[in-house]
């Protein structure tokens, strides 16, 4: 599903002023320079809103210098420098070689990008934007000389030719344009999501070629859940079990500002994009995502009835747990936090009874996370008392598998059992290389 000084409100608001006091047949050269600020603001606060940040700076290394490993199908490729440097980053790009890169997925040089660059997504950002874009990578970020890292893809999966087939098949050029009977909130939420927020490159499912299989609210899978790199991003249309149909307007604007409400906390990749971007969206834009999200109809979810909070039976396992394995985890390490009753302490610390991620057909995040725990939440520059830890080095698979079984049962939670062999698996694979 990412902003983030005061908005393009707050740009504008800057530079009128400015160029209302210039002569009208030209500006003067204080004037210009003031405007170009504002521009590289705003372009600032729309490369938070895309969340530029996260992918494209790698755990203590310099602000978008690159080198940041992303696992895909065909293997591991690290994400390049995009520092205004001239020679390791895209100093030497022209504003329309970099909207070509931004939109279409093809560097300066010709080679195209792989689609894990959101491309399909930024194809929707319109021309304004990229020139704001542009404005803040070339003069509001500090050049780096950080060489570019070559993908572990093997040939000849590495070979980039056939991206170019790729697009053709999948890519929809074409700035966003506001849909007919839509108010300016929705069609505002709209382009944020579809486009430089890039909502769908995790949120929606991906087809055979790596495609998403939806671009907006037109395709049924949009935005309904996708498995990626050991997380399943959650469903975002109204579902009611593992979707947002229980969420008020309220709790999804305060889950964007914080990470945390009443039914869930963010984790995994989510803590960054919460971290790098959606915690600055201005309260206009927040408002605006809400809308458009709110407004989708229910997709996915496993089948199950409308869910509704039970208590009792959960509470008589507790009381004895020795009659059933994973209450006796969950008693040892779960309860101090989540609670007897699963509803936690939130939204410090999240509830299990109910939350869409414990409803979800897929279980993988809450084995990823309950195995590797994840990272701080910071809001306002104040990290989170309580982060989730991780439990790899303390639970065995079974334990892991019978904790999360007794948790995804529990409550009147009715989500389907976790197997051992699903926990190893994703041990070995999240832990690899750690």
């Amino acid at each position: 599903m990412k902003n983030m000084l005061k908005g393009l409100g707050a740009a504008l608001c800057v530079a009128l002023p400015l160029l209302a006091q210039a002569p009208a047949d030209a500006a003067t050269p204080a004037a210009a320079g003031a405007a170009d600020q504002a521009l590289v603001q705003r372009g600032a606060y729309l490369a938070q809103l895309g969340d530029c940040a996260a992918c494209h700076t790698a755990p203590k290394g310099k602000p978008f210098a690159g080198g940041l490993p992303m696992n895909t199908p065909m293997g591991r490729i690290y994400v390049t420098n995009i520092t205004p440097d001239a020679q390791t980053g895209i100093g030497g790009y022209t504003e329309a070689d970099f909207a070509r890169a931004l939109r279409e997925g093809v560097a300066k040089d010709g080679h195209n990008l792989y689609p894990a660059m959101p491309y399909p997504s930024y194809a929707k950002v319109n021309d304004d934007d990229v020139k704001a874009l542009y404005a803040f990578f070339m003069h509001g970020v500090a050049p780096v000389q950080q060489a570019n890292r070559e993908s572990d893809i093997k040939w000849p999966l590495n070979m980039r030719w056939p991206l170019m087939f790729w697009n053709m098949a999948f890519l929809q050029k074409g700035a966003y344009r506001d849909k007919p009977g839509k108010d300016v909130a929705w069609n505002r939420g709209a382009y944020l999501v579809q486009g430089l927020g890039h909502c769908g490159s995790c949120h929606t499912p991906r087809g055979v070629a790596f495609q998403e299989s939806a671009l907006d609210e037109s395709g049924s899978a949009f935005l309904s859940g996708a498995l990626l790199d050991g997380w399943f991003a959650s469903n975002l249309t109204g579902e009611h079990n593992s979707g947002l149909g229980r969420w008020s307007d309220e709790d999804l604007r305060t889950f964007l500002k914080t990470g945390a409400n009443r039914h869930a906390s963010a984790f995994g990749a989510m803590t960054s994009v919460i971290n790098n971007s959606t915690q600055a969206l201005s309260d206009q834009d927040v408002a605006a995502v809400s809308a458009y999200l709110k407004s989708l109809p229910p997709v996915g979810g496993n089948g199950a009835a409308a869910y509704t909070y039970d208590p009792q039976a959960t509470k008589v396992s507790l009381d004895r747990p020795a009659n059933d394995a994973g209450a006796r985890v969950y008693t040892a390490y779960c309860m101090h936090c989540h609670g007897v009753d699963g509803r936690g302490f939130a939204p410090m610390l999240a509830p299990l009874a109910g939350n869409p991620n414990v409803l979800a057909k897929d279980a993988s995040s809450l084995i990823n996370v309950t195995l590797n725990g994840t990272g701080d939440l910071v809001i306002n520059g104040v990290p989170s008392p309580f982060p989730m830890p991780g439990f790899a080095a303390v639970l065995d698979d079974k334990q892991i598998a019978d904790v999360l079984s007794f948790v995804r049962a529990g409550w009147n939670n009715g989500a389907p059992a976790v197997g051992a062999a699903e926990v190893a698996k994703l041990r070995q694979s999240t832990q690899a290389g750690r």
